[in-house]
């Protein structure tokens, strides 16, 4: 099982363009693989193409709830695996998932593994595999949930007791060889694939994995492969072909073929991708009475802060002073954050002489979110104010080619999965609000209260403010500046009439003076 992840970084945009189309099939396509492909291409087209996105909801669908889900099935040493890698690589997409049937064999029992060191179980069977644990895996992919793999050993043959965690995914491929063998698994895919090679050729690929990679003898792997191996893809294998909307021959080197599937596959997803900024879109556009909420704090207008302000939209500010008073603005906006805690204890502290002070002790506790690169600007001030607290991180980058906003990496304190725990956000500008809508539903994810969530920004565009507060209703907010979608607009927090498409609203800067890498 590989999880794949792609680091792609580009800046921020709010379009529905689609993905650049792959090229196109060379010509030269042979007589058998063209047959085949013209069997298959139109149930291929009519079956995938029908498939409809879910409907609007008024709330926030990440897409890795619905990631699309391949299967690759075919013989063994089909070239199921290359194909599979084929896909990955041609996609390009982060957070694609690659789940392998080599990880769901059933744990052997002592009698059983003394079998399997001597070629004499029987690992081609439907039996040999934990197909409920597969599928549960899929269903938890599918929802969005954090997803334990197991982990199998082939030189102990057994599973071992490390797992491997997953939490999201944009592309499931299921590869193996019953990968189009149970109902269950079918009814999930998008897409399903059977990779169709010459027997001899697969055992010759038999043969040098196995001795190779896996270390057996060759009359063992010979021994398996007539007694085991052949008999169950003819008995089994073999007829799930019939469960694929696209038979592949020559396997890796149908590369027709492949540029075929892979374009289709890019035209389903760019789709998706479009679905999704639409859903963005559409948020934007449902009214926001900025000024009567209790969930969003600005800070004052007042001539310390707007002095503070004009050091930092200035663009002859040396950067030495720029982080100077970037500092002293995220300490404001620190303090405010911390107005939002509401559990205190009373205490009564001892002061010099005989005196006593009536107090209170901070009952909640804080754990704080960086989105990379923009939020750990933040750090010196989230240190001072709170020095023992924990941090996690997320990088959330936007497509070069759709602009939609994708998860490249998590890594969060285990303590956050405490419900009581109060989160703090960190993102130093707002321009779309994609990127801390999708950061806001990775911590939902982990089980952190909307409520709990105070999301902290110097710079917010009001067409970003509207997208998170209505994709999620109760999230609390601290802004240092907050623009007006609407020319001409003046706001007590605005009286400068600030729009959306000023350029320092609509660009991403403050990461880069902050940390000199402009």
């Amino acid at each position: 099982m590989v999880s794949h992840r792609i680091h792609r970084i580009a800046p921020d945009r709010d379009d529905t363009s689609f993905f650049s189309p792959s090229p196109a099939p060379a010509d030269g396509l042979n007589s058998t693989s063209s047959l085949k492909l013209n069997e298959q291409n139109e149930h291929l087209i009519s079956n995938l193409s029908s498939s409809t996105l879910s409907s609007q909801k008024p709330s926030y669908t990440p897409p890795w709830t619905e990631p699309y889900i391949i299967g690759v099935a075919g013989n063994s040493g089909s070239g199921k695996t290359s194909v599979s890698q084929k896909i990955i690589s041609e996609l390009n997409q982060p957070w694609t998932v690659l789940l392998s049937f080599d990880n769901f064999y059933n744990p052997l029992s002592p009698e059983q593994r003394i079998q399997a060191y001597n070629s004499e179980y029987d690992f081609d069977t439907p039996e040999s595999l934990d197909l409920d644990l597969l599928v549960d895996c899929v269903k938890s992919l599918k929802n969005g949930n954090r997803t334990e793999v197991p982990v199998y050993s082939f030189v102990e043959h057994n599973r071992t007791s490390k797992t491997t965690t997953i939490y999201g995914a944009n592309v499931i491929i299921i590869e193996g060889i019953y990968a189009l063998y149970d109902k269950r698994l079918l009814d999930m895919m998008d897409a399903t694939i059977y990779v169709d090679t010459d027997l001899d050729i697969c055992l010759a690929r038999r043969l040098n994995r196995d001795i190779i990679e896996r270390k057996r003898e060759l009359h063992g792997v010979i021994k398996q492969w007539e007694t085991f191996v052949k008999p169950n893809m003819v008995r089994y294998v073999n007829k799930t072909m019939n469960n694929a909307d696209l038979v592949i021959p020559r396997g890796l080197d149908n590369t027709v073929a492949i540029n075929l599937m892979i374009k289709h596959i890019q035209n389903q997803l760019a789709t998706k991708s479009a679905e999704h900024l639409k859903h963005l879109r559409e948020l934007g556009k449902l009214d926001l009475d900025v000024g009567n909420s209790t969930d969003i704090k600005i800070l004052p207008n007042t001539n310390h802060l707007r002095g503070v302000h004009s050091l930092l939209l200035c663009k002859d500010t040396p950067r030495t002073d720029f982080i100077f008073y970037f500092d002293i603005i995220s300490n404001h906006i620190m303090e405010t954050a911390l107005e939002f805690l509401s559990q205190y204890d009373s205490i009564e502290v001892p002061t010099t002489g005989t005196n006593k002070f009536q107090g209170l002790r901070q009952v909640e506790e804080v754990v704080a979110v960086n989105i990379i690169r923009s939020g750990d600007c933040f750090m010196s001030s989230i240190k001072k104010s709170v020095p023992e607290i924990a941090i996690g991180k997320l990088l959330i980058q936007s497509d070069s080619n759709t602009g939609e906003p994708q998860l490249h990496t998590e890594s969060l304190p285990p303590s956050i999965t405490d419900p009581s725990k109060v989160v703090f956000l960190f993102d130093a500008q707002i321009i779309s609000g994609a990127a801390s809508i999708m950061a806001i539903q990775v911590l939902v994810d982990y089980g952190v209260k909307i409520e709990n969530i105070v999301l902290c920004s110097y710079l917010s565009t009001e067409i970003g403010l509207r997208r998170i507060v209505h994709a999620f209703p109760g999230v609390k907010l601290v802004l240092g500046k907050l623009s007006n979608m609407d020319e001409g607009k003046s706001h007590q927090y605005n009286v400068e009439g600030f729009r959306d498409t000023d350029w320092i609203f609509s660009n991403r800067f403050i990461d880069s003076l902050y940390f000199g890498t402009d």
